[in-house]
């Protein structure tokens, strides 16, 4: 085992900068070697000391090439930690092509995006994929090239800069667990090079295979049934967890980490802030389990994490694992990885705990659920959603339910049939994905207007409902705290892509239905009150200008949940130093009470409502009455 005290002398690479550049250096070396000798060994064994030495280089190389803009952001971030976890951290997600274009035309929507509140971006999968249907740029044919109709890496290099300078992070997309069957690693192993054949898992026949199977599930069981694929140039049967064209790579192998390693520093060089770890879940296998989220899968994450540090600290990594509540925090750092791996996470339990409230108009099982989640690492931060580029699966799970008197099965069924219109009373407009008719179990597509029922909205009453709705639910992700996430569009309230199966390749997949191109006119249009867009996206940006002005929302703090005393009213609190926050979220369209001795139990009862301005509407009978789809931000 490598002597944890020691790390590697710095490479002669560093020979030509500055005493205190070179010191700068081996103090950072010295901080975050520990991590990667225990990652390195814990995964690896007797490797470990000399892929140190390859790793540490790699590094080396980063920080001298690193351009000085870049390194003085890393001093900054250094020096506040915490800048993933400000309140004025707020995030737009895109695909390219659909939001502007292009890279270039990114450039010209940094005002858009800042006239938004906008301070972290994340642009979609935008590196070369495979041609044809590719999983929408999750099947990665090149890491070091961008896809041409998008840009060059000068373009993307260049975008960096140009949002560095307006105050927002690029967020890009990092696909750990897969590649595209074209991609050079691939190719040389079809061509019967050994070396790139041991960066996957190729078997020569069905033995190992079946093995595995007995406890995998099919993510994707319409269209790509089973984990493995028989490719007959390899001449044997490859993983292939997604699709039969992405081939899930061995990370077993040291040399796989290696080529990550290079890959991340190259592309933090370009001035990316953030990479979402995708399908991160998925690296190790292990027979007999499901092979997802095994222990390795942090040694990793820990290993590329210490990486970064070392040559370029102001980058952060974003976990991209959609699991059990239970599963989850392992990805934000428990035990041994406290703090060393990554340092956001998807809230998948609150996107999904949103829409079930919206449906049912009872925040029961939310609150039970929300209560019991565990404590998140207090250096670590929530990335909040209410919806993303991918499905809504219906996470309900089922000892949440049963303790509020539901059944999960049918609760998950109902939410499937109503947000796709089909059940009674239902005004949504969704998409039914990947439904199972022997489990009866689905999922749902749909942007955020055309679930919530401001696409299919017939009167000016049911309209005006809908957009209040949308606002609450913006409000309830905006108010959790740690960084909260708006998919393109759905700040101009726009309804599903009507034309989302014409493009070549999209047929087979209605989430392209909430993918749809920025709607121009609902853009240009986005300041106009009398206009459905202007009134959703003015809302969106005065909850975000009140979200940016109040230390309570930083994401160190964890909300809880208070006392449900109305079923239609969801209460959130956070104790900052500064003070108490107390979130009031009327989720039905009526008006519903809330009992005054709360608001003088939480010290509130004097507040004005930090969204409108405006005080507490008291009634008669002592209680704070809310407004339908009410929101109401109150501190002390």
């Amino acid at each position: 085992m490598a002597d944890v005290t020691t790390p590697p002398s710095p490479p002669v690479a560093l020979d030509d900068l500055s005493p205190e550049r070179r010191e700068m250096f081996a103090e950072r070396l010295r901080r975050w070697w520990p991590d990667l000798d225990d990652a390195l060994v814990s995964l690896y064994g007797a490797a470990a000391a000399e892929l140190g030495v390859e790793l540490v280089t790699l590094a080396a190389q980063a920080f001298r090439d690193r351009p000085e803009p870049l390194h003085r952001r890393d001093l900054q971030r250094l020096l506040r930690p915490d800048w993933l976890q400000e309140p004025s951290m707020v995030g737009y997600a895109a695909y390219t092509e659909r939001f502007a274009g292009d890279l270039r035309g990114v450039v010209e929507e940094i005002p858009y995006l800042r006239d938004l509140g906008v301070t972290y971006l994340h642009l979609m999968p935008l590196l070369q994929p495979r041609e044809g249907d590719n999983d929408g740029g999750y099947a990665v044919a090149d890491y070091r090239s961008v896809r041409p109709g998008l840009g060059t890496m000068d373009d993307l290099e260049d975008l960096t800069s140009a949002l560095h300078a307006d105050g927002v992070s690029l967020v890009l997309d990092l696909v750990l667990n897969h590649v595209a069957r074209e991609h050079e690693w691939a190719a040389r192993a079809r061509a019967g090079d050994p070396i790139h054949r041991a960066f996957f898992h190729v078997f020569p026949d069905r033995t190992m295979p079946d093995a595995y199977e007995r406890t995998l599930p099919e993510v994707f069981p319409d269209f790509a049934p089973g984990s493995f694929t028989w490719d007959s140039d390899v001449d044997g049967w490859v993983w292939t967890t997604f699709n039969e064209w992405q081939w899930d790579l061995n990370w077993s192998n040291p040399a796989v980490i290696t080529e990550f390693a290079s890959i991340i520093l190259e592309l933090a060089n370009r001035g990316v802030d953030v990479f979402r770890l995708d399908a991160i879940a998925f690296m190790w296998k292990r027979m007999g389990t499901d092979c997802q989220g095994q222990p390795e899968v942090h040694a990793i994450t820990q290993a590329l994490r210490a990486v970064t540090r070392i040559a370029c600290p102001a980058v952060a990594f974003k976990a991209e694992a959609i699991v059990a509540p239970s599963k989850l925090l392992a990805y934000l750092g428990q035990g041994r990885y406290t703090g060393k791996v990554s340092d956001l996470a998807y809230h998948n339990s609150l996107m999904v705990q949103v829409w079930s409230m919206l449906a049912t108009k009872d925040v029961r099982l939310a609150a039970h659920a929300l209560s019991h989640l565990p404590t998140k690492p207090t250096s670590s931060t929530w990335l909040t959603y209410l919806r993303c580029h991918d499905d809504i699966g219906w996470a309900i799970q089922d000892e949440d339910a049963a303790a509020v008197g539901l059944d999960g099965h049918a609760h998950r069924s109902f939410l499937t049939r109503w947000y796709a219109g089909q059940h009674p009373g239902s005004n949504a407009d969704g998409l039914v994905f990947q439904y199972n008719p022997e489990t009866d179990d689905g999922r749902t597509s749909g942007t955020a207007a055309s679930l919530i029922g401001l696409a299919t909205a017939g009167t000016d009453v049911e309209r005006d409902l809908a957009v209040r709705a949308l606002r609450l639910a913006h409000a309830l992700v905006l108010g959790w705290g740690g960084i909260p996430v708006i998919w393109s569009g759905d700040e101009l309230g726009q309804p599903n892509d009507p034309h989302w199966a014409d493009e070549p390749g999209h047929e087979d997949d209605n989430r392209w239905a909430h993918r749809p191109r920025l709607d121009r006119a609902r853009h240009d249009a986005r300041h106009d009150l009398s206009s459905e867009a202007g009134r959703v996206f003015e809302d969106l940006r005065g909850l975000i200008r009140t979200r940016t002005s109040l230390p309570h929302l930083h994401g160190s703090i964890e909300s809880r949940i208070g006392p449900v005393d109305d079923p239609g009213v969801l209460v959130t609190v956070r104790e900052h130093p500064l003070g108490t926050f107390v979130g009031l979220h009327n989720v039905t369209p009526t008006w519903r009470s809330w009992p005054g001795h709360r608001a003088h139990d939480y010290g509130v009862d004097a507040s004005r409502d930090e969204l409108s301005g405006q005080p507490l509407t008291w009634g008669e009978d002592g209680n704070v009455w809310l407004e339908p789809y009410a929101a109401v931000w109150l501190t002390s």
